[in-house]
C-alpha cells in the first residue's frame, strides 16, 4: 500500500516523523513547508506553489495541507492509497475538525476517494509530548483501522491522551464527535482590543464523545463523512 504523509505543523515537524516511524517508513511526504496549523480546508489557487524535492520521497509544499494532497494526487503519487496526516502537537477533536488543517488533509482525500486518518496528539497542562509513545499509539492505531475498510467520502480522525509517563496505555475506543462548541470566553484589552482566554480543557463534553474520550485518557477514534448516506442525497 502506498502511503502518502502530510500534515499542518510542517515537513520539520517531530510529529510528522513519528508519523513515518509508525508506518515502518513506507510513507511518501508531501507536507507543508511552513506551519499552517488552524488553516482548515484553505486551498492555494492564486499564486505558483514552490515544490521542494528533498528526497525521492520527500517533499516540502509552500503552501497548505490541502494544497500538498491536491499536488500528490494530480501530480506527483497518482497511484497513492491511502493517506495519513499528523501526529499535531494538539487535539483535533469534536468541532475541532472545522478548523484543522491536520484534519482537512484527509477530508480533501475523501473527496478523492482515497482514506485516510488524521492524527492528533490532545496537549494537556502544556506539558511536553513523548514523541516515542505516541508513535506506538499511531502504530497501534493506524494497524487497526487498516482492518477497517471505509466507503467512498469517509476517513478516520483519532486523537491520542496526554498520559503520565506511570499511567497504563489507553485502549482504542471508537465514539463520536462531540457535538459542543469551543469556549468563545474573550478578555478585554485596552483601545477596544479583545484577546481569546478559553481554555480548550474546560470545554464542555458529551459523555461518550471524542473530547470525553480523549480527556479521560483513552485513543478516540471518529468517523467521518464528507456527505450523507446515498440514499440521502438530494431528498428532503
Amino acid at each position: 500500500m502506498t502511503f502518502l504523509l502530510t500534515n499542518d505543523d510542517g515537513i520539520d515537524a517531530p510529529g510528522l516523523h513519528a508519523l513515518r516511524q509508525a508506518t515502518g517508513g513506507r510513507g511518501v511526504i508531501v507536507a507543508p513547508l511552513q506551519h499552517h496549523s488552524g488553516c482548515s480546508h484553505q486551498v492555494t489557487t492564486q499564486r505558483p506553489l514552490q515544490v521542494e524535492q528533498r528526497s525521492p520521497t520527500q517533499f516540502a509544499v509552500d503552501g497548505t495541507p490541502v494544497d500538498c494532497v491536491r499536488m500528490a494526487v494530480n501530480q506527483l503519487y497518482p497511484k497513492l492509497e491511502f493517506v495519513l496526516s499528523g501526529i499535531n502537537a494538539g487535539g483535533n477533536l469534536g468541532a475541532d475538525v472545522h478548523i484543522s488543517g491536520t484534519v482537512a488533509a484527509v477530508r480533501e482525500a475523501a473527496l478523492h476517494r482515497i482514506p485516510g486518518v488524521a492524527i492528533s496528539h490532545y496537549i494537556r497542562q502544556r506539558r511536553p509530548i513523548d514523541w516515542e509513545r505516541a508513535t506506538a499509539f499511531a502504530t497501534q492505531v493506524i494497524d487497526k483501522l487498516l482492518q477497517h475498510p471505509l466507503e467512498p467520502g469517509s476517513f478516520w480522525n483519532v486523537n491520542l491522551p496526554h498520559l503520565e509517563a506511570d499511567e497504563p496505555d489507553p485502549a482504542i475506543v471508537f465514539c463520536p464527535l462531540c457535538t459542543q462548541p469551543l469556549p468563545a470566553i474573550y478578555e478585554p484589552l485596552e483601545s477596544g482590543l479583545w484577546k481569546y482566554a478559553g481554555e480548550y480543557s474546560k470545554r464542555a463534553r458529551d459523555l461518550g464523545s471524542d473530547v470525553d474520550v480523549c480527556f479521560s485518557g483513552n485513543i478516540a477514534v471518529t468517523q467521518i463523512r464528507v456527505w450523507g448516506q446515498p440514499e440521502s442525497i438530494g431528498r428532503s
